[in-house]
């Protein structure tokens, strides 16, 4: 006769935790959590997959920001109690298979739990999740829930999003939404919410060099501090203030300067900009993944733009070893003739892109993204040390950043257009983040 093990296993809902675990047995489909940290949102998360999944048997994912940041938090993490997450909530009585390479469990009752990254969550075609949890949301790529969304809408699945506060992002704006939602969960915790965590350890980090932004982000879930660690915010908050995230048109007297970052197994990412007396109206933006050149040749042709000039980083002068064909003479012969971007160490292309902002004006319906990926492009953060490590966050925002980077610091050309048109006036000016 087998063990019979009780689900959760050797665990219980705190009395915190409760609300969102009673909406989740009562059949909720769509929760947001933005709870403290240390609130334990991911072990509630953990077990509450552990149970669903021998309710229903399917795909259920637990996604972080990137694969990496997967492994080190969920597959590799230990509770408070010093036990592997993993191991107390799926224990190995109730497993049939473990994938270490995939972060992957098989369970005896046919389902499958998975530990993913949003960073690759397009790489995950022909699955089927029925249940998905979006952990630390906010930095996360808000694409994946455009792509996961409408496979559990088909298949009546269920998501959970649960993070911190980082700014007036996208994280901001689904709790907003949810908010106003009766058919999802919505619910902010701070640490004066759950006392979980007391004021003299608040007052601790503080004295340890926590900066008061942060304090607000991590424990009172503060989306309107400042997102610390962030290259742009400042500049994004004046381009908003300004109204300067508005509808841009399209100037057919004027021509478009394109600003690559030329991605190979990451995403490619391109600007679209008008350079018109001392602005430079970026009016379109594109990034995909997984295409070659002659996708991105085709998708300029489509475009209603005549172009002045390409701008591209210097590896598109590398050659491959096999033909000693660079991806600049590949262009070339697709009609794209690129301008190489100066090889300048990236604090100085940093630096170029903040003078710049306050030139830039971006198109609400064109360009949220983009604006987005501006708002979250921010440095590393060293959990073990806590500090900002000297250089940036490797995650979906970067590519949009290092193309903006790349015309930064690309020189200015000669204006040979027509003269200046009159500066418009912002229509519908707002935080354009998710169109």
């Amino acid at each position: 006769m087998g063990t019979s093990i009780n689900l959760p296993n050797e665990w219980e809902p705190r009395p915190h935790q409760l609300r969102l675990w009673d909406y989740l047995e009562d059949g909720g489909k769509r929760a947001v959590a933005v709870w403290h940290r240390r609130a334990g949102k991911d072990s509630t998360a953990l077990n509450w997959t552990a149970t669903a999944a021998h309710q229903r048997v399917g795909t259920y994912w637990h996604m972080l920001p990137t694969q990496a940041q997967g492994r080190k938090t969920i597959w590799d993490g230990i509770d408070r109690y010093g036990r592997r997450m993993i191991d107390q909530a799926f224990p190995p009585d109730i497993r049939t298979n473990y994938r270490k390479d995939e972060m992957k469990i098989e369970l005896k009752c046919g389902s499958i739990w998975q530990v993913v990254g949003s960073d690759n969550y397009n790489n995950l075609i022909g699955s089927n999740p029925v249940g998905v949890i979006f952990s630390e949301y906010s930095v996360a790529d808000p694409a994946a829930w455009d792509y996961i969304r409408p496979i559990l809408a088909e298949n009546g699945g269920w998501a959970m999003f649960i993070y911190t506060a980082r700014g007036r992002n996208h994280g901001a704006l689904l709790y907003e939404m949810a908010k106003g939602n009766p058919s999802w969960f919505a619910e902010i915790l701070t640490v004066d919410d759950t006392k979980v965590i007391g004021p003299d350890i608040i007052e601790e980090e503080r004295m340890s060099g926590m900066s008061e932004d942060m304090i607000q982000q991590e424990y009172y879930c503060s989306f309107t501090a400042a997102l610390v660690g962030a290259y742009y915010g400042k500049q994004m908050l004046i381009a908003e203030q300004e109204g300067r995230i508005c509808e841009v048109p399209h100037e057919p007297r004027h021509r478009v300067e394109t600003w690559w970052d030329l991605g190979v197994g990451d995403s490619t990412a391109i600007w679209f900009v008008q350079r018109i007396g001392h602005e430079i109206r970026v009016i379109d933006y594109l990034e995909m993944t997984g295409e070659g050149l002659p996708y991105y040749a085709k998708e300029l042709d489509r475009k209603p733009y005549v172009y002045s000039r390409h701008i591209a980083p210097h590896d598109i002068e590398v050659r491959e070893l096999g033909s000693g064909v660079s991806r600049r003479d590949t262009a070339r012969m697709l009609g794209l003739k690129f301008e190489v971007a100066p090889n300048l160490p990236i604090d100085d292309g940093i630096d170029a892109v903040r003078a710049m902002l306050g030139r830039c004006w971006f198109d609400l319906k064109k360009t949220p993204r983009l604006v987005e990926a501006l708002r979250q492009y921010r440095k590393n953060w060293d959990e073990k040390n806590k500090i900002f490590q000297d250089h940036p966050c490797h995650d979906w925002a970067s590519h949009a950043a290092d193309a903006g980077r790349y015309g930064a610091v690309a020189r200015e050309p000669r204006d040979q257009m027509p003269p200046r048109l009159p500066v418009f006036a912002p229509r519908d000016a707002g935080m354009g983040m998710l169109g």
